[in-house]
């Protein structure tokens, strides 16, 4: 029953992360300007700094439509003192002295042009301008610009950053800049890692009860009587764990996913992050827990009979006790260390074996269920990446997923690789949602094709796969011609599962049967075993 409640709880949660999400995300808008001097290519910028000669953390910026283009190489770049206007927006003539200088300047009160041109009235060598939120906003040109002749470069960086140097400004320390902007690879290695891994995931989750069955018929030969029939019955009490999808289910999921949704949006902070994260940790160490044993005991039927008597536990497997410590300590280290560059990999290793977990203990039952679940997640998806800016003025699934108001921490419900030739650094992520509910329906096939002796090519599991790898490289496609905008991968990976088993089904005859599959109305099916 707790197997049961546990399984539910982490099936709403998953529905917090169903966002394909980069760590940059530019949500204004793009349109090129058609205003002379004003048609810049938008690009990340490097920002080196030093307070009183001793260099500080590198951080990101921005460039505007306007302005000089900066150089590729740190080599190239000028290090220059650093100085806030006066007036602080930089909307008129300067009273500090910027000749040579960075100029600092906050965001508001006038046009991004007005600003740039009273800097480089003054002398600046260059125009910073702090943002008032963490975002990256792009500096367009305005309405009433129509010819521009900007010669410095202008960039934006985020509040925090800006507040750190005004920091040091006011403590009389020297702060110095250097900026450049460092070409992008098209591609990181760490996508093809992340892409191995959602699809490994799913293919294991899919095929782990062939490791869990053979273990368990071996065990059938080998135990006495009264040894078998508590196996049975541990059986029956595993059969009983399992969770059905139903269709009213699975609209009810989408509701309450996206009210959790919702109150991560007005209510995150980083006590709200921390109950997620014990979540998690609690989660991943079940999953962790699970596979282990499952596979140490497949390959040593022996190792799980030795036993200890504990107070309020009673009998226990030494076997299962050891592997459970080991369990908690790896997700303590890894809750301790979540901040550190190698924290990915602890993080990886838990969501992998609870998205495992989940997969053996929750099931679709036919096409019906399924259909209704992905067509739900598929909407749900699209309107908190895509639409609800329309009422909360920002992407709530981008800004749940990035962390925004968290203090700095990060919801653990994803997968997360470092970008390895990225000069920017970061991760490439993948929410749990978008492998679990592909993967609900990809491990239904296997079970379909199973149960009526499909072969390879005339069944449905490989197929599946290919089309969830094909659906996850449209995703990859979509970031990168969306400039890194975080997409609703569900949005690729609906079609490419569930439209793909439709049209095979259709196509074969076998639809009505994927349909009403489990029900007492499925049709027969013509099992065929060719390869």
């Amino acid at each position: 029953m707790a197997c049961r409640f546990g399984t539910l709880i982490w099936l709403f949660l998953i529905g917090l992360s169903l966002v394909f999400a980069d760590d940059v995300s530019l949500d204004e808008d793009d349109s090129t300007s058609k205003i002379p001097g004003c048609n810049n290519k938008l690009q990340l910028v490097k920002v080196k700094s030093w307070v009183n000669g001793v260099e500080g953390e590198s951080f990101s910026g921005l460039t505007a439509r306007f302005g000089l283009s900066l150089p590729s190489k740190s080599e190239m770049a000028l290090r220059l003192p650093s100085v806030f206007s006066n007036p602080l927006n930089s909307c008129s003539s300067s009273s500090s002295k910027l000749n040579g200088l960075i100029a600092l300047s906050v965001r508001g009160d006038c046009a991004f042009t007005t600003k740039a041109e009273v800097a480089q009235s003054g002398g600046a060598a260059a125009l910073v301008v702090i943002n008032d939120k963490e975002d990256l906003y792009k500096m367009v040109c305005s309405k009433n610009d129509t010819s521009l002749n900007i010669s410095i470069p202008v960039v934006m960086i985020p509040k925090s950053r800006g507040d750190a140097l005004n920091k040091s400004t006011v403590n009389e320390k020297k702060v110095e800049l250097l900026l450049y902007a460092p070409n992008r690879p098209v591609v990181d290695f760490s996508v093809i890692l992340l892409w191995l891994m959602a699809v490994g995931t799913i293919v294991a989750a899919s095929l782990w009860s062939e490791f869990t069955s053979e273990r368990t018929d071996e065990r059938y030969n080998e135990l006495s009587p009264k040894e078998s029939s508590n196996v049975e019955t541990a059986k029956d009490d595993s059969e009983a764990d399992i969770i059905d999808i139903n269709a009213k289910s699975a609209v009810v999921f989408v509701i309450t996913a996206s009210s959790f949704l919702v109150l991560l949006y007005f209510f995150m902070s980083s006590w709200f992050v921390w109950i997620l994260i014990v979540l998690f940790c609690i989660g991943g160490v079940e999953g962790m827990h699970n596979c282990i044993v499952t596979l140490i005991l497949r390959n040593c039927r022996n190792c799980g009979r030795k036993t200890l008597n504990l107070p309020l536990l009673g009998e226990v497997s030494v076997l299962s006790l050891v592997v459970l410590l080991f369990c908690v300590v790896f997700a303590v280290v890894w809750a301790v260390h979540r901040q550190a560059s190698y924290s990915w990999i602890g993080q990886d290793i838990l969501g992998i074996c609870l998205m495992i977990t989940v997969l053996q203990l929750a099931r679709l039952p036919n096409i019906k269920v399924a259909s209704v679940l992905l067509c739900c997640a598929f909407v749900y998806d699209i309107f908190w990446v895509f639409l609800s800016p329309l009422i909360f003025h920002e992407s709530v699934m981008i800004a749940v997923a990035r962390g925004d108001n968290s203090g700095g921490e990060s919801i653990p419900m994803l997968l997360r690789i470092p970008r390895l030739a990225d000069p920017w650094g970061g991760y490439d992520m993948i929410g749990f949602g978008d492998i679990l509910f592909p993967g609900l329906l990809v491990s239904f096939s296997f079970r379909y094709d199973k149960a009526n002796k499909k072969g390879v090519a005339k069944g449905y599991f490989l197929w599946l796969v290919i089309g969830y790898g094909v659906g996850l490289f449209l995703t990859y496609l979509g970031l990168y011609l969306m400039d890194g905008h975080g997409q609703p991968a569900l949005l690729y990976l609906v079609p490419c599962t569930l439209g793909l088993i439709v049209l095979l089904g259709l196509v074969r005859g076998e639809l009505k049967a994927l349909w009403e599959y489990g029900t007492e109305s499925s049709p027969t099916v013509n099992n065929s075993g060719g390869a």
